[in-house]
């Protein structure tokens, strides 16, 4: 099978520097150019020292030729201001990692997939543009999909804990080493940004669309989010266990655990592990994944996989560190 071409506008980031490393080690992609205002010019392997070995690219300050697809890795609410100046060829894909996209889907004829795929995949194979989800969003509709598709929602409440990345890569007050360490602190109480696309996703699912009462926290630790998602049901703990594991039996990346799951196997890979628990009618989904893979540069290469008919886990068969 022919290889097809990919490049990368923002690539200096986090996220970019992941989409990068998949990409390089993905047999059905050629990556072609990376596109970087600040850093054009110099090598990618001297921003992303991981790579070091790996690729002679350097950054460019713009595309000669667009590739089959392209990854938007920019600071949210910078890509509908890139497509409306760039004349991105109808032939070329996109996927954008940022929040542009997730609830109002046009740009120009294009209509923006939301891109989960345990929720609509067989949309994203005929989609030219998707609009990646976020990490926390990702971690909660994860844990709650099942119930939704059986309109068994009311209330959630949920609580979950993110690393540092989950900040970006330029250092702020409460990212970096000497206040992050050590310390754990609230955010964006009741407020996050990805409740809409949760809550959007959960209408399409269930007639009435529950509440999602979540409170984010800052963790100490660079990579992963973990989440509990509380809420009440009748259905006995075998009949949920049962009703996610046949939601989730032909999805490769979400795996219902037996035994209580942690964070750290999930690092570096495009898994999302859950776990369920009963307390009378209490029911507690916990999910964790990692926020740059699975909750970012991972899932959008399983759109593209999705997109261009590759096997879904090509390139995404990445192990966890155990220790």
């Amino acid at each position: 099978m022919k290889k097809i071409t990919a490049g990368v506008a923002g690539g200096a980031g986090y996220t970019g520097g992941e989409v990068i490393r998949l990409l390089l080690h993905h047999p059905q992609t050629d990556l072609k150019a990376v596109i970087s205002r600040s850093q054009d010019g110099k090598k990618i392997s001297d921003t992303h020292r991981d790579l070091q070995g790996e690729t002679e690219l350097k950054f460019s300050s713009a595309f000669s030729d667009y590739p089959d697809v392209l990854f938007l890795c920019l600071n949210h609410g910078e890509s509908k201001d890139y497509m409306a100046k760039n004349p991105i060829p109808p032939s070329t894909r996109v996927i954008d990692m940022g929040n542009d996209f997730r609830l109002d889907g046009k740009a120009g004829n294009r209509t923006f997939v939301y891109g989960l795929p345990e929720f609509q995949r067989e949309e994203i194979k005929k989609a030219d543009a998707i609009a990646n989800p976020g990490c926390f969003a990702t971690t909660i509709q994860l844990g709650l999909l099942p119930l939704a598709q059986k309109g068994l929602l009311d209330e959630v409440h949920a609580v979950g804990v993110t690393g540092s990345t989950g900040a970006g890569q330029k250092p702020t007050d409460t990212s970096h080493f000497s206040w992050r360490a050590n310390n754990i602190s609230p955010y964006k109480t009741l407020t996050h940004q990805h409740i809409p696309e949760i809550r959007r996703t959960l209408k399409s699912l269930q007639q009435s669309v529950p509440e999602i009462r979540f409170v984010p926290w800052r963790g100490d630790f660079t990579r992963g989010i973990f989440v509990s998602s509380m809420m009440k049901t009748n259905l006995s703990l075998n009949e949920l266990h049962a009703l996610f594991k046949d939601y989730y039996k032909s999805h490769p990346f979400a795996i219902v655990s037996n035994e209580m799951i942690d964070l750290k196997p999930t690092v570096n890979t495009n898994k999302c592990f859950l776990f369920l628990e009963k307390e009378k009618d209490c029911l507690v989904v916990h999910s964790a994944l990692d926020n740059l893979l699975k909750g970012a540069a991972g899932q959008a290469v399983q759109n593209m996989n999705l997109m261009f008919g590759f096997d879904e886990t090509l390139g995404l068969r990445l192990k966890a560190g155990a220790f």
